[in-house]
């Protein structure tokens, strides 16, 4: 993770929507009038980097829960919060009200800043509606917006993301309804392309996920857990068992479920915002995780309740001065491993030929500057498929 080649002076040749040709610019080949498209060029002054991808987003959602932040911040914990009409099921109450016209411009807007932030491609994740229609309805958003915004969309169902009040006395016939009803609907319209759970003791346990998950992969979905985050409870295990794209938030994995990721091609997905966010003085093992020969990422998390995070550049100064990463490191995080952990490594997270053609230049005199200043915009141009975003 930390071997990166770094070119000065160097050019990049972009051939419709893909990377033609990169090196030092002295040796740049010579396109001749035979060429179809005319040449353009674009000089730059920066480091250009490979588009940043945002591996782990719940962007479809109404409103921030403010009230959440102000509670934790006066010591209730997430069980009493969730008590007191909080956390993620208000966000459910929220999105099942709302019309899909809303949800819409609202989801629409915010990725337009995590594009303006680096993002080129962004996995999106239902699991604001936890029922059939309202996670239709999410995911149709996603849809959606995915023809409007200037970035690769990667939609991610989260059925699982919690159980809704209406079957708390009743739990197995919710994870029913999601393997039986919900997964057959997703898989069959293509809504989706992977899906997750949230394993975690209090809300699904290992046994429930390794039970939704093997019907999406019946159904032809890849699958990725939200795992071990607030208590160990077997989830990294269970996703390096399962062949998961990634498993997601670690910060209280076991030795075990460190050294099973690391047997595994399973991304360690780390989303150090989240724990700055909630007030935590522990973050993920990010160094066991690398030292022991895990592939790491880093992600926003961004959603309304636990990490309303729309900079990955913010979340790899974060990954060097929270997780114990080296700049190299947190690069690497937000780009190949990050495509890994979507299953787009072929074709996404470097400036190589044969690459879709997304690329960050970030204002700054040194590439480690990206994962150094926390809270400036770093980034002054984004290109994806060879198009420069509008500004």
């Amino acid at each position: 993770m930390a071997e990166l080649e770094v070119l000065q002076d160097a050019a990049v040749l972009i051939d419709g929507e893909r990377i033609a040709w990169v090196g030092p610019r002295r040796e740049a080949p010579q396109v001749g009038a035979q060429h179809a498209a005319p040449l353009h060029v674009v000089e730059i002054t920066g480091v250009l980097f490979p588009g940043f991808i945002d591996c782990h987003t719940h962007a479809v959602f109404g409103a921030p829960r403010l009230d959440d932040q102000e509670r934790r911040a006066l010591g209730v914990d997430y069980k009493a919060i969730a008590a007191a009409g909080g956390g993620i099921l208000q966000s459910v109450r929220d999105v099942r009200s709302r019309s899909e016209r809303d949800l819409e411009a609202l989801t629409r807007a915010r990725l337009m800043i995590l594009v303006a932030n680096g993002a080129t491609t962004i996995e999106v994740k239902s699991g604001y509606g936890l029922e059939l229609e309202a996670e239709l309805k999410q995911l149709r958003v996603i849809r959606r917006v995915a023809d409007q915004v200037p970035a690769t969309l990667v939609p991610t169902f989260l059925g699982a993301h919690e159980v809704p009040l209406e079957y708390r006395s009743k739990r197995a016939d919710y994870v029913r309804l999601v393997c039986e009803e919900m997964i057959p609907v997703v898989a069959r319209e293509q809504l989706a392309r992977a899906c997750d759970v949230f394993c975690e003791p209090g809300v699904f346990s290992a046994a429930e996920s390794r039970q939704i998950l093997t019907a999406a992969r019946r159904h032809g979905l890849a699958v990725k857990l939200h795992a071990d985050e607030l208590e160990g409870s077997g989830g990294a295990e269970l996703a390096a068992e399962l062949g998961a794209l990634s498993a997601d938030h670690l910060a209280a994995i076991t030795e075990t479920g460190i050294r099973a990721l690391a047997a595994s091609p399973t991304v360690a997905v780390l989303l150090p915002a989240t724990m700055v966010f909630l007030g935590k003085r522990t973050q993920a093992p990010a160094r066991r995780l690398i030292e022991a020969g895990a592939a790491v990422a880093l992600a926003t998390d961004y959603n309304p309740g636990t990490s309303p995070t729309m900079s990955l550049p913010l979340v790899m100064a974060l990954g060097v001065s929270q997780l114990g990463l080296r700049h190299a490191e947190a690069v690497t995080a937000v780009t190949i491993n990050a495509a890994a952990a979507l299953g787009l490594a072929a074709e996404r997270g470097q400036i190589a030929p044969g690459c879709v053609a997304d690329l960050v230049l970030a204002a700054v005199d040194d590439w480690r500057e990206v994962a150094y200043w926390m809270g400036r915009g770093v980034v002054s141009a984004v290109w994806t498929a060879g198009s420069a975003c509008p500004a």
